[in-house]
């Protein structure tokens, strides 16, 4: 399908710049005071209810299609809005249902297999609310289901924030808006499509893990790894770059029945992985039953979820906006915070949301972080500054963690995410200061670095990372992956001398530094939309050290309709974009 051009008023995406290279490293080695002087309190009950925002069905509920519908209308355009759900079918076999996704709206099934819930039907993003637009599509996610859609072919045109995990579409899969609107990229993990997946006027998409029937094009960027069935290599035409399989996967932590017991399905690691975890029947992996870990509730506060964590009980994040006046302090081993329904984490007073201690094997999965009014240094933490520990043979995993600083309001912060644990794991993250929304200006929402890397083997699958006021990503650890980058510039620099690094003409969308002599990505993308002066000029979308150990596969930046332009695509290697026809500039292999 030929390429679709963006409107005028296109949507920012994520942004979080990462630090410069001579920079200081970004981190914390101080603990949390959090607690510290609060009367000792009574220990706290594992388990429990999962609270009025997440509602179960089983196939013998009456009413199912008419709560569906009830809760998307409520949803449907409410994008900046406090509701918050998550939408949970009991394992059998549901018919004739049509459940359309709004915003901060999950749906999942309650099986230990996809195959274990089937809807005979469909589950909808659509466009409607947004005269057919998708590409403000976010925050919202389909997991552990099978569906057999009404039509043979199943609608998910989201774009970030949107995860499509562990699902069996028997049937085909449309990424696209109705009327092939624009829309602008997202992530399938896990899944297997046994029809076709054709992302139409989708601009880029990560698949990993999966298996499908095939794909039917390409606009700028779509990336596979691991995918049975995934197309050939052959970027820059079409632009498709896929490896064979994914170095490092596990997939995320999720929520299920046992009978009538709830408990928590942790999948093992996998290496060079290919195909979905679930494929040859049961998954691999730990169940933790339900009263290890602490149910949260809205007003649950940092003392109180510290408290829990240091009982030795996992986190479950229920549906709802915590308010935090300190850290979440993650220190033992193997430690899940699970949030469900976009459960969302606001760090007032400055504070960092969630930190991580030196530890194997935490899991961080499923919760938004959105920046309070005082500025944070930084908002989630893995690994203290300094970080040295081995954990190769368990990492730890964050997996849709999204990070936002302004649209709700007014938010800022220095660095959004730092990892200094060697051998993170970050599994799609979209990581976004906002372009649109309430609280948003190049000082209103300043923000200057999206995700900071200090700590070696770390690998990102699923990295969407935007508007950020200098680096988005700045990558100082040794032995750095990346598996699909999306990036766009801030919107909304006002003149060339805001953005001007030196004598550098603007901040690389990702920068590795001089330090690294070992480094490898594919498939990245930066694209550049400077609407409040379209004269800007962007030094190069990526920009690394010239030595042999650093390589990248697949890169492109964009001028979208001509509202800023890039000179090169890596440092000084690419040619320039020009005009206002939205054609990438690209680069094959670095260097």
């Amino acid at each position: 399908m030929p390429h679709l051009p963006l409107p005028p008023t296109r949507r920012a995406v994520l942004g979080a710049a990462a630090a410069a290279a001579t920079l200081p490293v970004l981190g914390s080695t101080a603990a949390s005071a959090a607690g510290a002087t609060a009367a000792p309190r009574a220990a706290l009950a594992g388990g429990g209810d999962l609270g009025p925002n997440v509602i179960v069905f089983d196939p013998a509920t009456a009413g199912i299609q008419a709560k569906l519908d009830e809760i998307f209308h409520q949803q449907e355009s409410a994008q900046f809005g406090t509701g918050r759900y998550a939408l949970l079918f009991k394992p059998g076999t549901y018919n004739g249902l049509n459940a359309q996704l709004g915003f901060y709206t999950s749906i999942a099934g309650l099986g230990l297999s996809p195959d274990d819930t089937t809807i005979n039907g469909d589950v909808t993003v659509d466009a409607g609310w947004f005269q057919g637009n998708a590409t403000q599509n976010f925050w919202r996610s389909a997991e552990n289901l099978a569906l057999v859609p009404v039509s043979g072919t199943n609608r998910w045109a989201v774009s970030q924030a949107a995860p499509f995990r562990r699902m069996h579409v028997r049937g085909s899969l449309n990424l696209a808006p109705d009327g092939y609107g624009w829309a602008s990229g997202g992530y399938i993990a896990d899944t297997r499509v046994d029809g076709s997946v054709g992302p139409y006027s989708q601009q880029q998409w990560y698949t990993r893990d999966s298996s499908v029937g095939g794909w039917l094009n390409a606009v700028w960027n779509m990336v596979f790894s691991g995918v049975e069935g995934a197309p050939a290599q052959s970027f820059p035409d079409p632009p498709y770059t896929t490896l064979d399989t994914t170095p490092v996967s596990r997939e995320k932590p999720f929520l299920y029945l046992d009978g009538a017991e709830y408990k928590v399905f942790l999948p093992e690691k996998r290496t060079n992985a290919r195909g979905t975890s679930w494929g040859s029947g049961t998954p691999r992996g730990m169940s933790v039953p339900l009263d290890q870990f602490y149910v949260a509730k809205p007003g649950d506060g940092a003392g109180t979820l510290n408290a829990a964590l240091a009982q030795g009980l996992h986190l479950l994040l229920t549906p709802g906006i915590y308010h935090l006046d300190a850290a979440i302090e993650v220190n033992r081993a193997g430690t899940v915070v699970l949030g469900l329904g976009y459960a969302t984490l606001v760090p007032d007073g400055g504070a960092t949301a969630v930190k991580v201690a030196d530890v194997d094997g935490v899991r961080l999965a499923g919760f938004l972080i959105d920046a309070g009014t005082v500025n944070s240094a930084t908002l989630l933490e893995v690994g203290p500054q300094g970080a040295s520990a081995d954990h190769s043979a368990d990492p730890i995993t964050v997996q849709d963690v999204f990070v936002r600083i302004g649209g709700a309001g007014a938010g800022k912060a220095t660095t959004s995410m730092v990892i200094n644990a060697r051998h993170t794991i970050v599994d799609h993250t979209w990581v976004w200061r906002a372009d649109h929304g309430e609280g948003v200006g190049w000082e209103t929402n300043r923000a200057d670095y999206g995700i900071v890397v200090n700590g070696a083997d770390v690998l990102a699958t699923g990295l969407f990372v935007e508007h950020f006021n200098k680096y988005d990503v700045q990558w100082n650890g040794e032995r750095g992956r990346t598996i699909f980058y999306q990036n766009e510039k801030a919107y909304d620099a006002p003149n060339q001398a805001a953005i001007q690094n030196g004598s550098v003409k603007g901040y690389a969308a990702y920068k590795v530094a001089e330090s690294v002599t070992t480094h490898e990505g594919w498939g990245l993308g930066s694209y550049c939309y400077y609407n409040v002066d379209p004269t800007i000029r962007q030094g190069h979308g990526f920009a690394a050290p010239n030595t042999a150990g650093v390589k990248f596969h697949g890169l492109l930046v964009v001028s979208l309709g001509g509202k800023g332009q890039y000179d090169h695509v890596i440092n000084d290697i690419g040619g320039a974009t020009s005009g206002d026809t939205t054609v990438p500039s690209t680069v094959v292999s670095y260097p």
